[in-house]
């Protein structure tokens, strides 16, 4: 496996690849961000995985400095499950200079998480067509669980005529079916026996929708409700149709859930995929 810092070194390794996988993340590496290595190898010959912590898609008052940098530890893994490059830049390698071109996503993206963390679509948007750029992979691969991201990572892809594959990966969970997050490990004992709560709240709502409940409000009101008593600092619980990420209308076919809130300073997103039940 090859570590790689540099862009000129990296476009030299790949020049004769014609079957790449890319995987982008941020390092911090669990089991979900290796069950998409495993996806790609499904795909692509040659798979490439970046690790970078991206400083414009964290506002001020989020946690750049404390994120998890393992890179060695994270490189280990990846090698064990058989990924062929890692692109590992520094900051001033992807931003030379101040980045004063930006690429600004459609209207979905100051909703749900775009309403709680202004510009962070913004800076992932940026970074990724960055990073596509670089590596020019021919199949991406993302995450279920941050839902918004892999739709906007979409958007970006056509409309900005990228022949790129985007593959979805499933959402992976520990055994009480918490999200696996690299900010997991921010938790106390306490919040982490809290943290399955969204889950469960999510699962609820999933529940009643294909049981056939059409009151979206109020099935949002009370899943919001039901994080609160229990000590979150709820955002949102929102119903969405699945390939538009609009509010959900009762005659909607496909939909997801979606949720975040706060367990003291940790911030935890999850979704679940909703098929209702057919009249």
């Amino acid at each position: 496996m090859d570590v790689i810092t540099d862009i000129s070194p990296l476009r030299t390794r790949l020049r004769h690849e014609s079957s790449i996988a890319f995987v982008p993340t941020m390092g911090g590496l669990h089991e979900g961000h290796l069950s998409l290595i495993r996806v790609a190898r499904q795909h692509r010959e040659c798979v490439v995985a970046s690790i970078f912590v991206n400083r414009l898609q964290f506002a001020p008052t989020e946690d750049f400095d404390r994120y998890p940098r393992t890179l060695e530890q994270d490189c280990a893994l990846l090698e064990e499950q058989g990924v062929h490059v890692v692109f590992a830049p520094e900051e001033r390698t992807l931003y030379p200079a101040p980045q004063e071109f930006t690429v600004e996503p459609s209207p979905i993206a100051n909703m749900l998480e775009g309403k709680y963390r202004p510009g962070f679509f913004r800076g992932v948007a940026t970074v990724v067509l960055k990073l596509f750029n670089i590596v020019q992979p021919q199949t991406a691969v993302l995450g279920k669980k941050d839902y918004q991201q892999l739709h906007i990572v979409r958007e970006l892809v056509r409309q900005f005529n990228l022949p790129i594959e985007i593959v979805a990966g499933e959402t992976v969970r520990a055994p009480d079916n918490l999200a696996l997050s690299s900010r997991n490990r921010y938790l106390s004992n306490e919040e982490r026996a809290e943290a399955t709560r969204l889950y469960q709240v999510l699962s609820q709502v999933k529940r009643e929708i294909e049981g056939g409940n059409r009151n979206f409000a109020g099935l949002e009101e009370n899943a919001m409700k039901t994080l609160i008593s229990h000590g979150w600092n709820a955002d949102y619980v929102s119903i969405r149709e699945r390939d538009t990420l609009a509010p959900a209308q009762p005659r909607d076919g496909n939909m997801v859930v979606l949720g975040a809130g706060r367990l003291g300073k940790t911030r935890l997103i999850d979704n679940l995929e909703i098929i209702p039940k057919k009249e």
